[in-house]
């Protein structure tokens, strides 16, 4: 892989330090690491942060962790999951499954159209179809009427910016008809800069770091998922989407989250210019890049200490209602579900979605079983490794068929993604072959006629139960861009609830009902032959996916 980095880089992009660091990461299977990152204009070489997440900084939140009480609802293996996150007990009546897309829009447009004083919305990007503007318009007509209404927009700068008409056109007049209640912020990766953001194609440039956490409050409720605002995700591209009604301490949460990041983003004016806001410490592509990152992971980490601090006063009262609905019926309604939101923010050394998942990878039981979905499958080496070499636990892994990959049929070098896929799951399966795992853990691709799949995300079957304990649903993708380039967000959801559990199995068999099993033959038929143009390259753009 080395010699092929070596001849690939004096051909494209020699300049570039950000891809030199990238590609030698790849070939030497460095992950989970903050990428070492020139400025450009003459400025010299920079390292981001060392990781510390998700240790709370503070001596509260550490004092706070060391008493935090056991949750009757995890097993023994996996209350390591409250030190170290911040928890959420709610009901798990207050969480709704939805697993059609346009059900998924259907809910964003009826929860925009009744929104009373906030929304907030965090995405990759909004499309510019009819079904969008529809939901631009439904949060217009609510700001005429509800003057107490604020609305935000969080959006990746280079994604929303892709065309003559994109996301900043379709916000632009809301903030110019209402500059009192939307604004809208666009996240622009600090390693985009210099040199590189001189040469980078507009299609292409995304692929440095995107802002990638899909994150909708309104109200007190959030509705969490892996998918973006645009047509092809409210019609037919499969992905994931869960609703937390009226729980105001998750909807607090992901909104500062999100106010903390537009902070250090640009701001959208009405004349479709950026600005960075008034007390803007660094600008985050043309400031200095080491102030830039501590400073956005200083803030970010502020939000995260205050919040692992009340959970052990939030686990208390959890174990005072489970006490109480034992004994007698309360009129409230039972806390018998915890959510334990992650964050992943790589250029900055926020690494607590990772910490948390190669670490659940390993602490699953013999004979449990993890089902685990992933759009577009690029395990990282680290998680390979928790999986292969790691983990007891019987494995199905859902991805993908290439006719079922949202870059099929693309122009360019993009039409050749999904043959890149196919190199990197058949790499895979030859791994589990070799290693003689092909029993424990097994690979399944999805195909629907006309449908693209989008889902991430993950179910924890106990050993010997027909109903999971627990998910992780959100946007990472488990892939090197997730861990290392972009912004992701997920939430684990672990319950006692009969009927939360049943809707999470039941949303499981929904997107595994479309896939067939991964074999040896599935590689050998002629649509599925990968060029060797692309096995010659792969070693170097496995890292940009």
């Amino acid at each position: 892989a080395s010699w092929v980095s070596s001849i690939l880089i004096k051909l494209v992009w020699p300049s570039s330090q950000v891809l030199r660091t990238l590609i030698n990461c790849s070939a030497t299977q460095v992950v989970d690491t903050a990428p070492t990152t020139s400025l450009g204009k003459g400025t010299a070489q920079r390292q981001a942060p060392a990781p510390s997440f998700p240790v709370g900084s503070t001596s509260l939140a550490r004092e706070a962790m060391r008493s935090i009480p056991q949750c009757p609802i995890l097993p023994q293996n996996l209350q390591w999951l409250l030190q170290h996150w911040p928890v959420f007990p709610i009901s798990g009546s207050k969480v709704r499954v939805i697993t059609n897309p346009n059900e998924f829009y259907r809910e964003l447009l009826n929860k925009a159209k009744n929104a009373s004083h906030r929304i907030c919305l965090s995405s990759l990007y909004l499309g510019t179809g009819k079904l969008e503007k529809d939901l631009v318009m439904a949060m217009s007509n609510r700001a005429a009427i509800c003057k107490d209404l604020r609305v935000h927009w969080l959006l990746d700068y280079t994604r929303g910016s892709r065309g003559d008409f994109n996301s900043r056109k379709m916000l632009q007049p809301l903030i110019s008809r209402y500059p009192d209640t939307f604004t809208v912020s666009l996240y622009h990766t600090p390693d985009l800069r210099g040199i590189l953001k001189w040469i980078m194609p507009q299609r292409w440039n995304e692929t440095i770091g995107l802002q990638h956490m899909k994150l909708y409050v309104f109200d007190d409720s959030l509705v969490i998922s892996g998918a973006n605002l645009s047509n092809d995700y409210f019609t037919n591209r499969q992905d994931r989407y869960f609703v937390f009604d009226d729980c105001p301490q998750l909807a607090d949460f992901y909104h500062k989250i999100i106010d903390t990041v537009s902070k250090f983003s640009l701001q959208l004016q009405t004349d479709n210019t950026t600005t960075v806001l008034p007390d803007t410490i660094v600008h985050p592509f043309m400031g200095d890049y080491n102030k830039y990152c501590m400073a956005m992971k200083t803030a970010i980490q502020k939000v995260w200490d205050q919040e692992c601090g009340k959970t052990t006063q939030r686990l208390h009262q959890m174990s005072k209602n489970l006490e109480k609905s034992g004994v007698n019926k309360l009129d409230e309604k039972p806390l018998d579900t915890i959510v334990i939101p992650t964050l992943q923010m790589g250029p900055f050394a926020i690494v607590s979605d990772s910490t948390m998942t190669k670490k659940f990878l390993t602490s699953a039981e013999n004979n449990s079983r993890i089902q685990l979905a992933s759009g577009y499958f690029n395990l990282t080496e680290e998680y390979m490794k928790s999986i292969l070499q790691g983990s007891e636990a019987l494995y199905s892994i859902l991805m993908a068929h290439p006719k079922a990959n949202g870059f099929l049929g693309a122009s360019g070098f993009a039409g050749a993604i999904p043959a890149a896929y196919t190199q990197l799951a058949k790499l895979f399966f030859e791994r589990l072959q070799k290693g003689r795992q092909s029993k424990r853990i097994t690979m399944f691709e999805y195909q629907r006629p006309s449908w693209t799949f989008h889902a991430k995300g993950l179910w924890y079957y106990q050993p010997y139960q027909s109903l999971p304990l627990l998910t992780m649903i959100g946007s990472p993708n488990f892939g090197w861009r997730s861990v290392n380039r972009d912004l992701e967000s997920q939430v684990v959801v672990a319950t006692q609830s009969f009927a939360l559990q049943r809707a999470l199995h039941q949303e499981q068999e929904h997107l595994y009902g479309s896939s067939s099993q991964v074999t040896q033959q599935t590689f050998t038929t002629q649509d599925r032959l990968v060029p060797y143009w692309v096995r010659f390259v792969m070693p170097v753009i496995k890292v940009f996916f």
